[in-house]
């Protein structure tokens, strides 16, 4: 984001105003909030995913908004804080008549205003993180944790494992490093469960937030020499622990990242990172049409919220507009149900993420064809479908290495059924209908 857009918001912000909030007054504009980190710990990834976001919106203006309603936002600065998402939450839920939904951008905040989003009737849009049981809509209402979750993640990583290993994990030994956090901890029951079923042994090796000391965990690494690490990180903790990874031996091409940790910045000029593996949110390593779209209407209009257009195709910038694309997608399916160019309230919002319908041709149209696979959302699926890739850094680029996954429905249903009805039994939720 160029200075003169920070002082901009800096001094709305500070006058009781908000970024397009005169214009969000208005009959015709639609509200959506941003909630960012461009500082703390994992700064590296939220500039490009909010720059991400920012960038789709303004190709959505550019293009005369959503049925002719122009989108009016303002970004919420949290450093990854989860006491100060809960404030930006409060302070722009019923901004513009009502917010369209919060993508939250972290975990943490996601877990603190599940609850209040019900009584707020609020959607919260999580793709890709998140809770992973919030994909059963039956108990989580107005959670939608589109595309994927941290459970489908760890599979398709195990997945991909297995191939590497003729199909055979008897023997084996896998460490999960993670941040210690609600991030870092998701995949956790999901792996306890393929280690039970494939016979590895599965090691959990804890890091401590910022992530920027991993010595003492390296050396357990060295130690137990598992045959594969699975890094659960972001921001700053990623390029150390492929640092510390070269500094011990252990190969790159052994370390799988979650999404988070494996995006251009984590390992853009890291001689080891070579044979470094990320799963990928559907395709989102791939290069689309949205691009041209937003480097011709938006960055050659001098309008680009990063400093250079260059940054597009990055993974973090990529899914980030796929992101702000699906909740436009959602205002625009929810047009079709309450009417055509008008604004939408929260609830016709969740409305229309729970009827999505993502076409192959509606994709093209987009320009994500490419990169995201054909999916719907249902009452009692808010999250779609959950297909991966794998992709491995080269040394200059990231090229996808595998085939398409999707995580085992018989370990995934169940666990998703379990925690999410425990979760309705301790908040004394009702497990609603949806036959």
């Amino acid at each position: 984001m160029k200075l003169k857009h920070l002082t901009l918001v800096a001094a709305l912000a500070a006058s009781g105003l908000g970024f397009s909030a005169s214009a969000s007054a208005q009959a015709q504009e639609q509200f959506v909030p941003l909630l960012s980190y461009r500082t703390g710990q994992f700064a590296p990834l939220g500039i490009p995913w909010a720059d991400g976001k920012l960038d789709y919106l303004k190709l959505v203006n550019a293009k005369g908004g959503i049925n002719g309603v122009k989108i009016a936002y303002e970004e919420c600065e949290t450093a990854y804080d989860t006491s100060r998402g809960v404030e930006c939450y409060e302070r722009l839920k019923g901004k513009g008549g009502g917010a369209a939904g919060f993508d939250t951008q972290s975990t943490g905040i996601t877990f603190a205003v599940t609850e209040k989003a019900i009584v707020d009737k609020m959607p919260v849009i999580t793709p890709g993180y998140g809770l992973s049981q919030s994909a059963d809509g039956r108990v989580f209402e107005w959670n939608f944790p589109l595309l994927g979750t941290y459970w489908t993640a760890a599979d398709s990583i195990v997945q991909d494992i297995l191939k590497k290993e003729k199909g055979s994990l008897k023997g084996k030994k896998i460490a999960l490093v993670y941040h210690d956090s609600p991030y870092g901890k998701e995949p956790i029951p999901l792996l306890q469960k393929r280690a039970e079923k494939e016979g590895f042994s599965l090691s959990l090796l804890p890091v401590t937030a910022p992530g920027v000391e991993q010595k003492a965990t390296w050396l357990q690494v060295r130690q137990t020499r598992p045959d594969y690490v699975i890094l659960w990180s972001a921001g700053v903790m990623t390029p150390t622990a492929i640092r510390e990874a070269q500094a011990t031996g252990f190969p790159r091409e052994k370390m799988y990242a979650i999404w988070w940790g494996g995006s251009d910045h984590d390992v853009k000029g890291i001689d080891g990172a070579k044979g470094y593996n990320t799963v990928t949110i559907h395709n989102t390593a791939e290069r689309d049409k949205v691009h041209d779209d937003v480097k011709a209407q938006v960055y050659d209009k001098g309008q680009g919220s990063a400093s250079d257009a260059k940054e597009l195709g990055a993974l973090a910038h990529t899914r980030g507009m796929v992101i702000a694309m699906l909740q436009v997608e959602a205002i625009r399916t929810a047009q079709e149900k309450y009417g055509k160019g008008k604004v939408m309230t929260p609830e016709q919002v969740r409305w229309g993420l729970e009827n999505l319908d993502m076409t192959q041709e509606r994709l093209n149209e987009l320009g994500f064809g490419k990169m995201l696979r054909p999916f719907k959302t249902s009452c009692e699926n808010h999250m779609g479908a959950d297909w991966a890739r794998v992709a491995q850094w080269d040394g200059a680029k990231w090229n996808v290495v595998s085939d398409w996954y999707q995580a085992d429905k018989s370990l995934i249903d169940p666990l998703v059924k379990e925690y999410g009805e425990k979760y309705a039994k301790d908040k004394n939720l009702k497990v609603r209908s949806c036959s």
